[in-house]
């Protein structure tokens, strides 16, 4: 089996922002202590339960987050309402990724699959704050990178993959995010996120239990052996992660 070491850092210790609230976002433990103090003057924690939307496609970005905890799902929304999910964000990075380039709109809807909690930032105050600490700019650039990777590699695996390949590798990359082994979802939403039929998650579903990889149960599935899910998975989760720490490793 191929090293697929998650190059993503899991939530662990974080520090402590002005008003008591810990920090777990990966972009701004990072940061310079000057920096983060700086950038977190201007930021509001905010709660992000399920289903809220971050931000609107075609609608002006109000604001960046950072996500604290939880998880948020990058998706291409059709003219008729149908979506596709292109893009996974978690502790380790930010939601707004067109702001960096100074654009205000974004063709995606980002919302969140797993309820958590995020540092917000006006894109105003972001823009400020990018002129004024250049680690946080480069961060961001990285991530956007990142969340480019993703995207391109997920249009390729829904097109080329089956079912339950495209579940796995979609597990694999919801527990790098999380952490842990329960993934709360229903399989209304594994549909939107797999573009296809909740029949078809069904079956995908069956599948990965009847081989002791999951269980499945009332929205919530428990990852029963990682190493089988990376077995069961497709090419792409592993081609995602060897990238992201190829990239990890240039700049270490």
């Amino acid at each position: 089996m191929a090293d697929l070491s998650n190059p993503l850092p899991l939530k662990g210790a974080g520090s402590t922002s002005k008003n008591g609230q810990s920090v777990f976002n990966k972009i701004l433990l990072g940061l310079p202590s000057k920096e983060c103090a700086s950038v977190l003057a201007k930021m509001e924690f905010v709660n992000t339960p399920t289903h809220t939307v971050l931000h609107e496609a075609e609608e002006p970005i109000k604001f960046a987050h950072f996500p604290n905890d939880g998880l948020a799902s990058v998706l291409n929304v059709m003219s008729d309402g149908k979506s596709v999910e292109v893009g996974l964000i978690g502790t380790e990075g930010f939601v707004g990724a067109p702001l960096v380039a100074g654009y205000n709109t974004s063709p995606a809807r980002v919302i969140m699959q797993i309820a958590g909690s995020a540092f917000r930032i006006s894109a105003r105050d972001l823009a400020v704050s990018m002129q004024e600490c250049p680690q946080l700019t480069q961060a961001m650039h990285r991530f956007v990178q990142d969340l480019a990777l993703q995207s391109q590699q997920v249009a390729a695996c829904n097109r080329l993959h089956e079912v339950e390949e495209r579940l796995a590798r979609w597990l694999l990359m919801c527990q790098d995010r999380i952490g842990g082994d329960i993934v709360p979802l229903t399989q209304e939403f594994l549909a939107h996120m797999l573009a296809t039929r909740r029949a078809s998650v069904t079956v995908a579903a069956g599948i990965l239990q009847k081989a002791g990889l999951i269980t499945y149960s009332r929205g919530v599935v428990k990852i029963q052996s990682r190493a089988k899910l990376e077995d069961a998975c497709c090419e792409c989760y592993a081609t995602i992660v060897r990238q992201t720490k190829k990239w990890r490793d240039e700049i270490s």
